[in-house]
């Protein structure tokens, strides 16, 4: 019997283990070299990987009160607050992140920010769409606006939860949250109140919008709501320094943010209906400069290299609407060309129109870019969904024929090796985010 060369299959074993490792992104020397010495590197590495197998064992493989069963991979909203606890989270917080490329700006900030902010203002109104009680207030929206301080108009005398309030009237939001019942809560039980709209609970995610077409519901909702709060300049301009601020806390130096610009104006500080895109993006722009100049002060100007917007309006305009957003787009390229990063449609794709209903649009629309010189590339969402074949899965044929710069989410680009493929060589990289 012939003894086993164990050697000749060890150096085999080795030799494979390193021709594939080579192929990761961690292990090319053309981004490690950039990163610092190889063996820091590994010692930061090793350091990450022990506090991974200590916290397996001592956060998720223990029974806690607040969180039942809990185990590595569970429900992300579940788990949160643990997350946030472990020593894994805060050090990887304080990592460089280098770029943010998916971020929807009215869904960025903490929601407590927004409303205390926003809640400063006496211009800042609200008001109900059906009578508050016990029994509707979780199921009921507020909605928001900031009005004149002349406007008297359907500004009800009474709060919000007032039994002689009539459903639609505008209150002051300080008052309707100084009056709001004291059986619903009371000013906290109004915070709680608009905080829930904004936000999805645990609990209502597991139990009450347990399906991807339920959680959507919710989900859009919850942009309504933050539309009304966000849509009045000092709130605005608040809001987008809080986003780059909170950004460059999680160690992100650069971020491309996602605005709709469906609706056509906000409110600007006096009352006025008339604050345009163009002069969202003024602000904007002025507030990344104060905050470059924040950060130069306390001698960390490396640590944020700036910011841009990706024009974005909704996949349920008609073809004859959808042109109004070329228009503007263009418009506003060329007084900010440092600013517009792209062009995208968003949506749930499994309810709105998918990318090829718009295709003669969008066509005509590259043509008019090249002919005016311009680069304004797409940036599109497409292939957000679990479905194989249907027409929100072909979104990212049309994504990859009209040459998307990115794919913003692409969850069925695995069911697509010759796209994957195409991915690849054209260097179309795929925006994704693991608790979507």
């Amino acid at each position: 019997m012939t003894s086993i060369d164990l050697s000749s299959y060890e150096a085999e074993r080795e030799a494979l283990i390193a021709e594939d490792r080579a192929l990761r992104f961690d292990h090319q020397q053309k981004y490690t070299d950039v990163l610092g010495p190889k063996d820091l590197l590994m010692k930061a590495d090793a350091a990450l990987r022990q506090i991974r197998r200590d916290e397996a064992e001592s956060v998720w493989s223990k029974e806690t009160e607040d969180v039942p069963h809990i185990f590595p991979g569970m429900e992300f909203l579940t788990a949160k607050k643990t997350i946030e606890r472990t020593k894994l989270f805060q050090t990887v917080k304080k990592l460089p992140k280098g770029a943010l490329l998916h971020s929807h700006m009215d869904a960025m900030c903490d929601a407590e920010f927004l409303i205390k902010e926003a809640f400063k203002y006496d211009q800042m109104h609200v008001r109900s769409p059906s009578v508050i009680s016990a029994n509707t207030l979780m199921s009921t929206l507020p909605v928001f606006s900031a009005l004149s301080l002349d406007y008297i108009e359907g500004v009800s005398k009474v709060g919000i939860g007032h039994p002689e309030y009539m459903v639609g009237d505008w209150v002051p939001v300080k008052r309707a949250r100084s009056d709001f019942p004291s059986e619903l809560g009371g000013p906290e039980g109004f915070d709680r109140w608009v905080i829930g709209a904004l936000m999805i609970d645990p609990k209502e995610a597991l139990e009450k919008y347990n399906t991807s077409k339920k959680i959507w519901v919710k989900f859009g909702s919850t942009f309504v709501v933050a539309r009304g709060l966000l849509g009045f300049e000092p709130v605005l301009e608040a809001y987008y320094r809080e986003l780059l601020r909170s950004s460059i806390d999680d160690g992100i130096s650069y971020v491309e943010v996602r605005i709709n610009f469906l609706e056509k104006t906000m409110v600007r500080a006096n009352g006025k209906a008339d604050f345009t895109h163009r002069e969202w993006l003024l602000c904007f722009e002025r507030v990344i400069r104060e905050v470059q100049e924040e950060m130069k002060a306390l001698g960390r100007d490396d640590e944020f290299v700036g910011a841009k917007v990706i024009y974005t309006t909704l996949r349920f305009l008609e073809l004859d609407q959808i042109d109004e957003s070329f228009d503007d787009c263009i418009a506003l390229m060329k007084e900010f060309p440092h600013l517009i990063a792209g062009y995208d449609l968003v949506g749930q794709e499994d309810v709105y129109y998918p990318l090829r209903y718009y295709l003669p649009k969008l066509l005509e629309f590259q043509q008019r870019i090249k002919a005016e010189g311009l680069s304004i590339p797409f940036i599109f969402h497409a292939g957000e969904t679990l479905g194989d074949g249907d027409k929100v899965d072909e979104n990212l044929y049309d994504a990859i024929l009209l040459g998307t710069k990115r794919i913003g989410h692409g969850f069925s680009l695995v069911k697509h090796p010759h796209l994957i493929k195409l991915c690849r060589e054209r260097g179309v990289t795929i925006e994704v985010c693991p608790i979507s």
